[in-house]
C-alpha cells in the first residue's frame, strides 16, 4: 500500500497490536516488559498481548509436552502491563536486575509496595492522585472518588469501604485520619496475611504453610 499511496500511515489508524508467547523460551519478565514498554513508547503500539505457551512439539529446545501452561504468569504480565500504561510505573519499578521475575503469588503493584514499605502508610487525605493510585487495592476509579470526596471533608475507613477498594490489601498501606494504627510488620508477614485473606481464582485452597507430603 505504501508504494501505491504515499500517505498510507505506517500503522493502522485504530492502532497496532502484537502478541508475545510466554514460556517457550527463557526470557525473564524484565526482558518481556522492557520489550513491551519499547513497543508502547517508541512505536506507539496500541496493545501488547501475552499468551502462555502450550507445548505441542517434541522439539527439545521447547518445553516438553505436558508442561503446565504458565497461566498465572500470563495474568501477572497483563497486570504489570496495566501498571505501565495507566498507573505511571516504569519497568524497573516493577521488575529489575535483582528481581527479574514477577512474584506469581501476588499482583505486581503489591509486590512493588512490599519492596518500598518506607513510602507507607500513605495519608489519603493529603497524598496526590498519582500516589494514591499506587496503593495496593486502590484502582483508578477509587482514587478519583477519594480525591473528590476529600474536597468535602475527611475521608475515613468507612468511606474507603464504600468506594469499593480491596480493603484486605489497602489497609496495610493507608492512613485515614486517626483510624490507622501503624503495625510493625515485615513484608513477608504482610504478604502472608493478604494471601490468607484473599480468595484467588488460581489458588482457592492456598495455605501459607508448605505441605511436607
Amino acid at each position: 500500500e505504501k508504494k501505491l499511496f504515499k500517505k498510507t500511515p505506517k500503522f493502522a489508524p485504530a492502532g497496532q497490536s502484537t502478541q508475545m508467547v510466554i514460556g517457550a523460551t527463557p526470557e525473564t519478565d524484565l526482558e518481556i516488559l522492557y520489550l513491551a514498554n519499547g513497543f508502547y513508547k517508541k512505536m506507539n503500539m496500541r496493545r501488547v498481548y501475552y499468551s502462555g505457551y502450550v507445548p505441542i512439539s517434541n522439539d527439545n529446545r521447547l518445553p516438553a509436552i505436558g508442561t503446565p501452561v504458565p497461566m498465572i504468569r500470563e495474568n501477572r504480565l497483563y497486570q504489570a502491563d496495566w501498571l505501565l500504561r495507566f498507573y505511571g510505573f516504569n519497568v524497573h519499578e516493577i521488575v529489575n536486575q535483582e528481581n527479574p521475575l514477577l512474584d506469581i503469588d501476588i499482583d505486581p503493584k503489591l509486590g512493588w509496595a512490599l519492596r518500598n514499605l518506607s513510602i507507607f502508610p500513605i495519608d489519603i487525605n493529603k497524598a496526590d492522585y498519582q500516589l494514591i493510585m499506587r496503593i495496593p487495592g486502590i484502582g483508578i476509579q477509587s482514587a478519583k472518588k477519594i480525591c473528590d470526596a476529600r474536597k468535602f471533608g475527611t475521608v475515613t475507613w468507612d468511606h474507603l469501604k464504600k468506594f469499593g477498594i480491596a480493603f484486605n490489601r489497602a489497609r496495610y498501606f493507608v492512613s485515614a485520619h486517626k483510624d490507622f494504627e501503624l503495625k510493625d510488620l515485615q513484608p513477608m508477614q504482610i504478604k502472608q496475611y493478604i494471601l490468607q485473606e484473599s480468595q484467588s481464582k488460581y489458588k482457592p485452597n492456598f495455605s501459607p504453610q508448605a505441605k511436607l507430603f
